[in-house]
């Protein structure tokens, strides 16, 4: 037998976290031999990461749904609002991707509007969004057998004093109007764990199994698995406990699961995708955001589905399928085509050619400045998310600033409270400058001492690198790599360092994971712009 053909039938494994860095909030679908899973996007664009995956194993990044401001508008969105917690399903020849828009999460207000679109593929045309209702987030369609669809979300109690996830809600959505119809039920209102959210129904073996995400996205997170004989319940809570949770676990590498949907393969295994968190310390900060990972899943025939240990493994065993590897991406972007490559994300407005332009320049990225690093309209950043503790980030920008309202440079980025930039500017005296600014909960901090002379350099080298908690940059003038000679604190561009509580009220939520980009402001608007080479992105 050749090593080729050795390669593909040899049994494999699922390595965890499948999607690295800021990918949470999981929906897997199998349609025939192909397996997508769709992640949270909150105020990036595209909204909606979907991977591609044939065994499971290996999984490529075809961008984002929605791209498009038809889709979904996220000017002025606040930091973790946006795009949370996408379901897809395929029915009746079509992919059908329901969103949530949760554009306030003050008091207790929520405010989130659920979107459906369709398409025939999963790379489109996309239909016009359908309005469906604004009663709670993380909604999701269930198809029964008997061809009806039904949505499904948490509901959300504003009324101070109650339940602010008052159960499960489903109401019946009709296809050919496309509308919800008939009265809207609750079904299930959760266990003792409360914070019931993230629900999806499956029908197996006879029964309805409702799945649900219990006791919030953080250390007390779980897969909580109910089920009926019918539909409209009542559901009965799996009595041994949740499907999958870390809590009491600290030892674990991957903390945090929860908010899991199941996937059958064509030979009827089952595997359940479920978010994690990889602290950089026992309970600490999770730089890397909330992320993917895939579990085996063991249903007998009349029993409940069970999970080794109920606890995340790093390693599971692969199902029954061939290998199916995929040409592995560049780690440079040479930017010489005419569309942005799958990986890069924009901060809340679609990469459009008004300030993503890669055609007047060849093999060029010229970014436009936008708004200041606390501008929710119109910023200027592209960014992808951060996947290993130990990564860098690296290009070369060219730009000819002309006072210091205009910047351009690359960060570290997490939102606009939080962030580290090395960037170009104008000095008074009139010099190209390199300076580095931080923000840490909303409070900037200037490094005057770092400031580099960099008149007569053209282009210049900029890196910034993750090295565990510390972040560095550094600059090429031309000479050769310089390290700026300062360590910086890069747990500050973590969910648990930008999640703020202030009198028992969420004053900020922190769901994303940090980013690494390329940042431009034109703050006096006056149509300043970067030329940037090249980018190349490494994991250490």
């Amino acid at each position: 037998m050749s090593t080729e053909v050795a390669a593909v039938t040899t049994a494999r494994s699922i390595r965890n976290p499948v999607l690295t860095g800021f990918h949470p909030d999981p929906s897997i679908l199998r349609v025939d031999d192909d397996y997508y899973l769709a992640t949270s996007t909150f105020e990036w664009y595209p909204g909606v990461r979907v991977h591609h995956s044939k065994d499971l194993v290996h999984w490529r990044n075809l961008g984002g749904i929605v791209t498009e401001r038809r889709l979904l508008d996220l000017r002025g969105c606040g930091d973790s609002n946006g795009i949370w917690a996408p379901d897809l399903t395929w029915h009746d020849g079509l992919f059908h991707l329901v969103y949530s828009d949760v554009s306030s999460f003050a008091s207790g207000y929520w405010d989130a509007q659920n979107f459906l679109v369709t398409a025939p593929t999963i790379s489109g045309p996309w239909s016009d969004p359908v309005r469906l209702h604004a009663h709670g987030f993380d909604a999701a369609l269930f198809h029964d057998d008997d061809g009806s669809t039904w949505l499904l979300s948490m509901s959300a109690d504003w009324r101070p004093g109650r339940n602010r996830f008052g159960g499960i809600e489903i109401q019946r959505y009709d296809p050919a109007r496309r509308q919800l119809v008939g009265p809207a039920r609750t079904i299930f209102t959760g266990t003792e764990v409360g914070v019931t959210e993230a629900p999806h129904i499956y029908r197996h073996d006879g029964w309805y199994w409702l799945v649900t995400a219990e006791g919030g996205t953080s250390w007390e997170h779980q897969v909580t698995v109910a089920r009926s004989r019918e539909l409209l319940g009542p559901y009965q809570v799996d009595p041994a406990g949740p499907l999958l949770t870390s809590v009491g676990r600290p030892d674990l590498t991957l903390q945090k699961a929860g908010h899991g949907s199941l996937v059958r393969t064509q030979h009827g295994e089952w595997y359940l995708a479920h978010l994690v968190g990889r602290p950089y310390t026992p309970l600490g900060s999770c730089v890397l955001g909330r992320e993917t990972a895939v579990q085996k899943v063991e249903w007998s025939p009349g029993d409940w589905p069970r999970i080794a240990g109920g606890i995340p493994a790093e390693e599971v065993p692969a199902p029954d399928l061939p290998a199916h590897p995929w040409p592995a991406q560049p780690a440079t972007d040479h930017f010489d085509q005419p569309v942005l490559a799958a990986g890069w994300s924009t901060l809340r407005r679609p990469a459009t050619d008004d300030w993503v332009d890669l055609r007047s320049r060849p093999s060029h990225l010229r970014l436009h400045g936008g708004q200041s690093p606390v501008g929710k309209q119109t910023p200027s950043l592209l960014a992808r998310p951060v996947g290993a503790s130990h990564c860098s980030l690296e290009t070369v920008v060219e730009f000819d600033p002309g006072d210091h309202r205009h910047l351009a440079g690359i960060t570290g980025y997490y939102n606009t409270q939080n962030w580290h930039y090395l960037y170009l500017t104008r000095a008074d005296d009139g010099r190209l400058v390199l300076e580095v600014l931080s923000c840490a909960s909303g409070r900037r901090t200037a490094y005057p001492q770092l400031t580099v002379d960099a008149d007569g350099a053209r282009p210049v080298g900029l890196r910034v690198t993750f090295d565990g908690p510390a972040l560095r940059f550094a600059y090429d003038l031309g000479a050769g790599w310089r390290q700026l000679p300062i360590d910086l604190d890069a747990t500050v561009l973590s969910d648990e360092h930008a999640a703020q509580i202030v009198d028992g009220e969420p004053a900020a939520w922190g769901f994303t994971g940090a980013m690494l980009g390329l940042w431009v402001q034109d703050i006096g608007g006056d149509g300043s712009y970067a030329d940037f080479d090249h980018v190349t992105y490494l994991e250490h």
